[in-house]
């Protein structure tokens, strides 16, 4: 039995889903449903982009989820899953997965989850850092003094991705004239991100507001198996506790790390990454030792389960 892990933002690429889409039926259903629930051709900005219109956070991330989405139904019936997670909006794939929400209302959350996101950012403008090479507390301490609130001043953890990769978030301005420090206390690459906000932080309280009355609309059921949640990388069933913790989520850092460690020490030692990309498989390998990792993006790598 495996843990399914969903892909986040940033795994996203011209051409996904596009060869599921012309191999099978099932995919091909999903795929034009989503862009009538949509009410627009989020199938062609996938398959065809351009890059620039795939990066947006409104597009990238409701993509994702439909890439993730697609897979895992023609997967559910070939793999026994014991539990999920995903990173960011890659917790959604899993709540879907799980049965907590159904299609449309997922595609309905991640859709207003990535356009809340995307006007966050414009009216607070923020970035995001990559941190390589510096331990976790240290990078902790270097955000805690930096952080600077009462005076608009945001600088705080956003992913601890594995151990050595932290990604912080804040205040666009004030983040890039304070990234120097974490250089001078060792760290190795100090890089920014193509994003839109400074997601996974204080910045984004006005989208987590609105997501929240969203979510309370929304019906979620039980999870049919545990998900490991990333405010506390903590596995949940219960669905008003996994409907809380996601309304946490937008300004909580996601402790990606931290719930693959959780997984192993359950008893965990196989992992399946569904979605774009080979991101999750790279984090896993470089946070746990002594288990497997795949991942399935592509109807070529469907073909190959029988």
């Amino acid at each position: 039995m495996s843990v399914v892990l969903f892909s986040g933002q940033g795994s996203q690429y011209v051409g996904m889903a596009n060869d599921i889409f012309s191999n099978s039926d099932v995919a091909k259903d999903l795929i034009n449903s989503a862009d009538d629930i949509l009410g627009y051709n989020l199938s062609k900005i996938m398959f065809e982009g351009p890059s620039e219109k795939l990066r947006e956070t409104r597009y990238t991330q409701v993509a994702i989820f439909l890439h993730s989405a697609v897979l895992f139904e023609l997967l559910k019936t070939k793999i026994e899953v014991l539990a999920a997670a995903g990173h960011s909006v890659g917790e959604l794939s899993a709540l879907y997965s799980s049965g907590v929400i159904g299609f449309e209302d997922a595609i309905k959350l991640v859709s207003t989850r990535g356009e809340l996101m995307y006007k966050a950012g414009l009216e607070k403008p923020g970035t995001m850092f990559a941190i390589i090479g510096l331990a976790d507390e240290n990078i902790d301490d270097i955000c805690a003094k930096l952080n600077d609130p009462k005076n608009g001043n945001i600088l705080v953890p956003a992913n601890y991705n594995s151990p050595g990769q932290v990604v912080i978030s804040g205040s666009r301005d004030y983040l890039k004239n304070s990234v120097e420090k974490f250089k001078d206390s060792g760290a190795r690459i100090v890089k920014e991100l193509q994003v839109s906000g400074a997601f996974h932080s204080p910045l984004l309280e006005s989208a987590r507001d609105e997501f929240s009355q969203l979510l309370d609309t929304i019906s979620f059921k039980d999870a049919s198996f545990p998900i490991y949640t990333n405010v506390d990388a903590e596995s949940e069933t219960d669905s008003q506790l996994l409907k809380d913790k996601l309304k946490l989520q937008l300004v909580s850092p996601v402790k990606w790390s931290q719930s693959l460690v959780a997984m192993k020490d359950s008893g965990i030692s196989n992992f399946i990454e569904l979605g774009p990309g080979k991101v999750l498989q790279g984090l896993v390998k470089r946070t746990l030792s002594d288990v497997s990792i795949s991942g399935y993006d592509k109807y070529s790598d469907i073909e190959k389960i029988s």
